[in-house]
């Protein structure tokens, strides 16, 4: 039988950085603070009753003409590469993928953000994942972002979870997400997912890999007593399962739950050959 897959699932912000991601560099080229940029977004959002997603795309796309900052797919790279991590984080790929294999599980990590592709794809880390599945732009003939091309909100988030399950890695396709699969043809059932997130906006990604008999694991800032009570809310009402530091070294909670996981998912499956 081939080996099980087991999908580690990540939103970015605030669970593998510690920030947003436009913090490391794009706010501070634009020559604001992070605090009137969001601030200048969030008014667009709620003046105009819109998505807070293609909100801050908006303000984005404006506070960057104003500036004569070109947004180019490469320019956002450099952006990319500014980005923070949290302890452990560039270390944590190798560290699963070793147990995983030790343990005859095949490992894949995917994102799954309400953030940029194109920031993503220029992190340190983006080689890591089977999968980026995120907000991008639109480009013109001459390479410039000129309109959202995905805006990935809370409850968007939720479909990538079934596009994993059957191998699907195309954000544009609405046709064979929804097709019938029956659970055994599934590439990876819910299961057999690990969900990696820091709030309310992971809620319902959270609430459906519970349901389905997968992991939702709530990570928090050791440093940010206001991240740490949001997870513990989470734990209280059953959105999760665990919560833990957003630490990823070998020696971490995170590993040691990560590990234990793997574990169960592989016996299950010895056991389920048994019957």
């Amino acid at each position: 039988m081939k080996k099980p897959i087991v999908a580690l699932i990540y939103d970015f912000d605030g669970t593998l950085s510690p920030g947003n991601m436009q913090e490391f560099g794009f706010i501070q080229a634009v020559g604001k603070t992070p605090a009137e940029f969001w601030e200048s977004s969030n008014n667009i959002a709620t003046g105009q009753d819109a998505s807070n997603v293609l909100a801050y795309m908006k303000q984005m796309f404006d506070e960057a003409r104003a500036c004569g900052i070109s947004l180019r797919r490469s320019e956002f790279g450099k952006f990319g590469k500014e980005i923070e991590l949290f302890d452990g984080v560039k270390e944590w790929f190798a560290l699963v993928n070793g147990y995983g294999e030790r343990q005859g599980v095949k490992v894949e990590h995917y994102i799954n953000s309400s953030g940029l592709k194109e920031i993503i794809d220029g992190s340190p880390i983006a080689g890591e994942f089977k999968h980026v599945f995120a907000g991008s732009f639109i480009y013109d003939e001459n390479g410039e972002a000129e309109w959202p091309g995905m805006a990935v909100d809370y409850t968007a988030k939720t479909q990538f979870l079934f596009k994993i399950s059957k191998g699907i890695f195309s954000s544009e396709d609405n046709k064979m997400v929804n097709s019938s699969v029956s659970d055994d043809k599934k590439r990876i059932p819910i299961s057999h997912m690990i969900y990696f997130g820091d709030g309310d906006t992971d809620v319902p990604c959270m609430k459906i890999v519970g349901m389905f008999g997968g992991f939702p694991v709530a990570v928090y800032d050791e440093k940010n007593d206001r991240k740490r009570a949001s997870a513990l809310k989470l734990k209280r009402q059953g959105r999760v399962k665990f919560i833990t530091p957003a630490v990823y070294t070998k020696d971490s909670r995170a590993y040691k739950i990560v590990c234990a996981i793997i574990d169960k998912i592989k016996a299950d499956c010895e056991l389920e050959k048994l019957i």
